[in-house]
């Protein structure tokens, strides 16, 4: 949920840094792509209990919570950077400042997730 209020803030937002918020964009892609995917699997009794299925969670978890927080933190300093725009726009720094916590907290959970899946996978 959080990833995908990312992606529609940054998606609706000015783009000034298209490096940076390019990497956030495809972040936010590729994580909520990843997780419906591994869900959807999931639900779909594709992993019937193996613990290489326990293993693919701990990984793609960890990779999400680097990717994330490598976004946030590029989100961040483009958010700072427009922060010294001209006053008319503080709707679109707004925007930013929204998807930066919402980037932050997708990290948040991501890492939450990942520790609970590297628990799991040490006790399997």
């Amino acid at each position: 949920v959080f990833g995908g209020l990312v992606w529609i803030l940054v998606a609706s937002s000015k783009v000034l840094l298209s490096m940076l918020q390019g990497w956030v964009m495809f972040v936010s892609v590729f994580c909520f792509v990843m997780s419906i995917t591994l869900l959807c699997l999931y639900i779909c009794g594709i992993h019937r209990g193996s613990s290489s299925w326990v293993t693919l969670d701990a990984i793609c978890q960890e990779i999400a919570a680097l990717f994330y927080l490598s976004a946030a933190v590029l989100e961040a300093f483009a958010t700072y950077t427009f922060s010294s725009l001209l006053p008319q726009q503080l709707y679109q720094y707004q925007e930013n400042v929204a998807a930066v916590v919402f980037a932050f907290l997708a990290t948040l959970v991501y890492v939450v997730h990942s520790v609970f899946s590297l628990l799991r996978w040490k006790s399997s």
